[in-house]
């Protein structure tokens, strides 16, 4: 049978006799998915607006926070796009009125809906487009969210080592849990399901980062039926590879995220300025829908979404989509070439940048594809020769940008790159120099961008959620923030070079501490101890690098060999907002601080301690993460005479 299309009073049929959406018209609300001799996968007592539908968050330009006008988007026009027996492409669009200024956000959004002949699933893509005269705003979030039936849908699925039988939504409620240090946080003391006693349910301990998030949904058991997001390209979100998104969480709610400051902050806010011209496509993304032989498995669906999630890779860019805004796999280019690292201090020969992310993103500086959100990034891992090629890029100007692991700092390419349609770039050998002044006195972490390697503590038993117990999700664990306390009772956190194991002695964030007197929460100083056995070079500068992998609202200050001095050699200023220490993130955005010490500063033949301050108090989640620290030696005509032990 070919795909069918039904107008009916107030609502629009798709049907290609495997699946049935029905969606209102001409708002564009999916308010039905029939599969599998289910009527409805979707939550059928909400009402029709609560069920499938897009949604944004906008707010008033100039507006610093992430929050602001949660709004629906509502159709006000219908249009049949495509209507073969191959292929339906309908249009549920509306554009913005300027006598609802302030009521509406000033956008054209057109959104499309696509089911093709033989398909178990359906797609949805967008365009937004700011025009010239309209307002500025920000869009602080957008995404796709669909309510499945709670009846059905009790197991999740997000990756092979996340993946489990949820709580009910009831378990939410105050009659059931206990609400915790943020709304998202909830102790589940009275669940319907006993075995959930005492575990927390947060929907952040289920976020991921966009390069891993390809898949993620839901299993009913009886029938058993899968329902699944499937994400083929990265394309269209913003913030590059490492940007975290929400996945499913309780509802059961499933998830496609396009646009938020999750794990970023404000930052990752787009801002419009008035008139400024704008378009962007979102997805397609794809809902596949799957079911099992009787007396099969149900949770063997997470294996067969996992195989169409690879079928959809592999069809990127799609040749069905009919907006002329989503360009075909002709109208794109190819980038490839290979990347090499080079610092004398490691090897006198150029180091392929094996495992190195390499990028296009907007023209901008070193780095600044993180806080990137307006355009198209596109992004390949190279391989163990440095080697990469980057493929279906959309045509513009670009930057080519990466970072390498076991690296610290960012690799931009000078030359601004152009790709035309049906471009084949060769780049040939890039060579990046990381950051580097002198030989490694000493380091604590590993350069990536992250703080897994550091001690991630046991939680609280009163909140342990025990598919969380082991690596590498242990840091997922609600409250962690708080076990800096219990371990360091006394004082804070003493690290001795050459002594200290950086995998037990450094905890993986650098929090406030509460206090006893009032409960508030107090600045923290860690202390890294060194001996250097001979300074010889008094006037030399040494070089502290301080790479952080998260920040939410603190001052990091830095002494050398006294901590009461009023002015600190170096402080950040306040940065960050990322809130990944509350979110369970083992990081947020990449920061990298590299200060000069005066040799006159060091103690030589005797002990130095480097003082850490993290200022800002009142909060348990002001913090930061670690990435790798650093000192090194002065520059190589000044290196000689000293020995760090």
């Amino acid at each position: 049978m070919g795909v069918k299309i039904h107008f009916r009073k107030h609502h629009v049929v798709l049907d290609n006799d495997i699946v049935q959406l029905t969606l209102t018209n001409p708002g564009g609300y999916v308010t039905g998915v029939k599969y599998n001799n289910v009527d409805n996968l979707l939550e059928g007592h909400n009402d029709e607006s609560d069920r499938g539908y897009w949604d944004l968050v906008w707010s008033s330009a100039g507006n610093l926070g992430t929050t602001g006008t949660f709004e629906r988007i509502e159709g006000t026009s219908c249009e049949v796009i495509t209507e073969t027996e191959d292929q339906v492409e309908i249009s549920f669009s509306r554009t913005w009125d300027p006598t609802l200024e302030g009521k509406h956000v000033p956008l054209k959004i057109d959104k499309r809906f696509v089911l093709l002949r033989d398909s178990s699933g359906f797609y949805s893509y967008a365009i937004y487009e700011h025009l010239e005269g309209w307002p500025g705003f920000n869009l602080d979030e957008t995404r796709i969210v669909f309510r499945l039936k709670k009846d059905k849908f009790h197991y999740m699925a997000m990756s092979d080592d996340r993946q489990r039988y949820m709580p009910f939504p009831e378990d939410r409620l105050s009659d059931r849990g206990k609400p915790l240090a943020y709304p998202e946080a909830v102790l589940l003391v009275n669940p319907v399901k006993p075995e959930f006693k005492g575990e927390v349910d947060d929907k952040y301990q289920y976020s991921c980062e966009t390069k891993d998030l390809k898949v993620h949904g839901w299993i009913s058991n009886d029938p058993a039926i899968g329902f699944w997001q499937i994400t083929p390209s990265n394309e269209f979100r913003t913030g590059g590879p490492r940007k975290q998104e929400l996945t499913s969480h309780v509802g059961p709610i499933n998830l496609a995220m396009f646009v938020s400051a999750h794990y970023a902050g404000n930052d990752l806010v787009i801002k419009f300025g008035e008139g400024e011209q704008w378009k962007k496509v979102f997805g397609p993304v794809f809902m596949y829908l799957n079911s099992t032989s009787t007396g099969e498995d149900p949770l063997t669906l997470w294996n067969d979404a996992k195989n169409q999630m690879l079928d959809e890779v592999g069809k990127w860019p799609y040749s069905f989509p009919a907006s002329k805004d989503f360009q075909q796999a002709h109208e794109r280019g190819t980038i490839t070439g290979r990347l090499f690292v080079y610092d004398r201090f490691i090897s006198e020969e150029n180091i392929p940048a094996n495992g190195a992310y390499i990028g296009l993103a907007a023209p901008g500086d070193p780095g600044s594809w993180q806080r990137e959100n307006k355009g198209y990034q596109f992004w390949s891992k190279a391989n163990d020769e440095g080697s990469f090629s980057i493929q279906n890029i959309l045509g513009g100007t670009y930057n080519l940008y990466a970072w390498v692991p076991g690296f610290i700092g960012d690799y931009k390419n000078p030359t601004t790159i152009t790709i035309t349609a049906g471009c084949e770039i060769e780049v040939g050998d890039l060579i990046y120099n990381p950051p580097r002044d002198g030989p490694t006195l000493w380091e604590i972490g590993i350069p990536d961008r992250s703080a897994a390697e550091f001690h991630i503590p046991d939680p609280d038993p009163i909140y342990t959620n025990q598919f969380l117990v082991d690596d590498p999700n242990r840091f997922r664990q609600y409250g962690l923030w708080e076990r800096y306390a219990t371990l360091y009772p006394d004082g804070d956190l003493v690290f001795t070079v050459g002594e200290s194991d950086y995998k037990k002695d450094w905890f993986f964030a650098h929090v406030t501490r509460k206090k006893l007197d009032d409960g508030d929460y107090g600045k923290t100083t860690w202390m890294i101890k060194f001996k250097l056995d001979d300074v010889t070079y008094k006037n030399g500068t040494y070089k502290l690098r301080l790479a952080l992998a998260s920040a939410q609202v603190s001052d990091l200050q830095v002494r050398i060999n006294d901590p009461n001095k009023d002015l600190p050699l170096f402080s950040t200023g306040i940065i960050g907002g990322d809130n990944a220490i509350a979110r369970h993130g083992i990081h947020g955005l990449y920061w990298l601080f590299n200060i000069d010490i005066s040799g006159t500063d060091l103690n030589s033949n005797g002990e130095n301690t480097i003082y850490l301050t993290q200022e800002i108090e009142g909060s348990p989640f002001r913090g930061i993460m670690y990435d790798y620290i650093r000192l090194e030696g002065p520059p190589p005509s000044h290196s000689i005479g000293y020995v760090c032990m």
